[in-house]
């Protein structure tokens, strides 16, 4: 895919095209709101004729025309008072369809982010997501709220206003013509220049809040390594980064805005001015025609001046679009499902010889091939890096392989329904997130058919119910952002309660016991139990003693499987697994002779 340009007119016109697909839904009212503009537009228009009308035809001293002059008193008075009611409307229209036009498009920013692929957020920062999705739709916005209307506006009344000038005075109107192509260089420059300095402003405001959004959610660990020094050095280097690139914006914005535009308008001034003084040699000057056109002159530069100002806002527009759509369009999707499968009845998993790489480089597994029947528990051990993880990513499908199968009940895993994968695995990881609202929505997460007393039963099952009974509100207390008034064994109770409520076939536990204290473990580890009758257990482990009833062992080193068997077994070989058991039960083995 060719990559954008914002600084290339080609590029620009093809980000404000997609831009306009987002009104379609509305045209009918869009139609309605430019009827409304226009005739503001010619109420505008019509303003300064009616002043040239009474100065030129009725202002002639001594003498008084009491009905020409109310006519036209009153018709410039109601054309005001229109223009207020019309302009009102017009713009409360135009309002409306920006905030239901950017309400569309965070909706499908949002969607397109769910839909993504973790290799995606594996090697892109949180807070540049946000800034997408918050402050690139709001400059949107701003772009169909001024920018637009002002345009189209200006366009309007510029065009209104030139063939006024014409029918006043023709010879002067052509005269007049000499600004256009003056005004156009101006905008072609300025579009050049400021679509680059607002393309690094806003990557830079993407960095800022990335940095603020890994200092916020790091903030216990910046505190504890006294790391507030250096965090808010390299904040306030973005920041001055930011700066200079606003500055930049700012100097071109005042040289080739409102200064280079007056200058344009001075130069028209002096040539309308010269051309009634030369005239007046020949002929008596009509000082309504004056007056009508200095008033046009300046009724035109003024939509120039607000077209000008809002460029700025519409080259911000653009380039924020610009980011927006590259990450609607980003194609590191979650891997797709056939859905042809049908559904999972027994849970039984097979890996045959799966290999897999992150960035198509290096296997971080290497022909990984075992069978887990379904009441069995098979358990992953391992040094950091040997695979295990990816085992339970490529098989929650958060990851695309092409190397070996996975399959489920003797089908593949690609065949079957997203959803149906969603139902039937159950998994618990090491950091359980928990979201905010209640301890019942965090169980039954919003879904409808679980009643209050299965939320409650889950809860018992896994000894969750013992600490939840003790809150002010039990089941209807507070949850705040992911869960921080928890300890960490109450938010894994929490997890666990969650899964066994969903009633998996599958069940893959990520070190799910690891942040519990010994005295809930045994606890946990009597309800692990129940949960693994009847069902397929997949469970990562670093402690060796919560897995010693496993049906298998897997021993990892390096992605590849260099040992299997059960505990008992595993022990009788000496291998990396009674290295890996010594060494944690207190053996003066060393932990390099176990990674090594």
């Amino acid at each position: 895919m060719k990559k954008m340009n914002p600084s290339n007119n080609n590029d620009q016109h093809k980000v404000l095209m997609r831009l306009l697909t987002y009104t379609k839904p509305h045209l009918k009212t869009i139609i309605i709101a430019f009827v409304l503009l226009l005739i503001a537009t010619i109420g505008d228009i019509l303003g300064p004729i009616l002043v040239k009308i009474f100065i030129d035809d009725y202002l002639t001293p001594g003498y008084l025309v009491f009905d020409a002059l109310f006519v036209l008193g009153a018709a410039y008075l109601g054309i005001h008072i229109m223009n207020v009611v019309v302009s009102y409307i017009q713009l409360l229209k135009f309002q409306e369809i920006a905030l239901k036009i950017i309400q569309a498009m965070r909706v499908d920013v949002f969607t397109k982010v769910q839909a993504l692929g973790l290799k995606y957020f594996d090697k892109t920062p949180a807070g540049s997501i946000v800034s997408r999705v918050t402050n690139d739709t709001e400059a949107i916005k701003e772009m169909f709220v001024t920018v637009l209307v002002t345009f189209i506006q200006s366009g309007f009344l510029m065009g209104g206003i030139l063939v006024a000038m014409f029918i006043l005075n023709v010879k002067l109107a052509l005269f007049c013509l000499f600004i256009l192509p003056v005004l156009y260089m101006i905008i072609r420059t300025y579009r050049r220049l400021s679509s680059k300095f607002y393309h690094d402003l806003r990557e830079r405001l993407s960095q800022l809040n990335a940095k603020l959004s890994e200092s916020l959610q790091g903030m216990g660990i910046i505190q504890v390594f006294r790391q507030e020094k250096r965090l808010r050095e390299e904040f306030e280097d973005i920041n001055n980064k930011h700066f200079q690139a606003g500055m930049r914006n700012i100097k071109v914005d005042g040289l080739l805005l409102r200064p280079a535009i007056d200058l344009v308008y001075i130069a028209a001034l002096i040539l309308v001015l010269s051309f009634f003084g030369v005239t007046s040699f020949n002929s008596p000057v009509e000082i309504g025609v004056l007056y009508a056109f200095i008033n046009y002159l300046d009724r035109f530069f003024e939509p120039v001046n607000n077209f000008m100002q809002r460029l700025s806002l519409y080259q911000q527009a653009i380039v924020a679009a610009t980011r927006v759509f590259k990450l609607l369009d980003e194609t590191e999707l979650a891997p797709e499902q056939e859905g042809a499968a049908g559904q999972i009845q027994d849970g039984e998993i097979e890996f045959r010889n799966v290999s897999f790489s992150y960035d198509g480089k290096r296997d971080v597994l290497k022909n990984i091939s075992f069978t887990a029947r379904p009441g069995e528990t098979v358990a992953l051990v391992g040094h950091t890096g040997s695979g295990k993880s990816s085992i339970i990513n490529l098989m929650m499908r958060f990851y695309e392989f092409n190397r070996g199968q996975i399959l489920v009940d003797g089908k593949s895993i690609k065949e079957y329904a997203e959803h149906e994968l969603r139902e039937k695995i159950g998994l618990v990881l090491q950091d359980p997130f928990l979201f905010f609202g209640t301890i019942k929505d965090n169980i039954r997460l919003h879904n409808k058919d679980m009643s209050d007393q299965e939320i409650e039963e889950a809860a018992q099952f896994v000894q969750a119910h013992l600490f939840i009974e003790k809150l002010e509100d039990q089941y209807m207390h507070q949850v705040v952002e992911r869960g921080a008034t928890f300890s960490s064994g109450q938010r894994q109770l929490l997890a666990f309660a969650r899964t066994i409520a969903a009633n998996p076939k599958i069940l893959v536990l990520d070190e799910a016991t690891a942040n519990i204290d010994t005295e809930t473990e045994e606890a946990i580890q009597t309800a692990l139990a129940k949960m693994r009758e009847g069902r397929t257990t997949i469970a990562i482990a670093h402690r060796l003693s919560t897995i010693q009833d496993a049906d298998l062992i897997l021993v990892l080193h390096h992605g590849e499987i260099v040992e299997r068997g059960t505990h008992q077994e595993l022990l009788a070989q000496s291998g990396l697994y009674h290295k890996m058991y010594l060494l944690q039960n207190g053996s003066t083995i060393k932990f390099e002779d176990v990674v090594g």
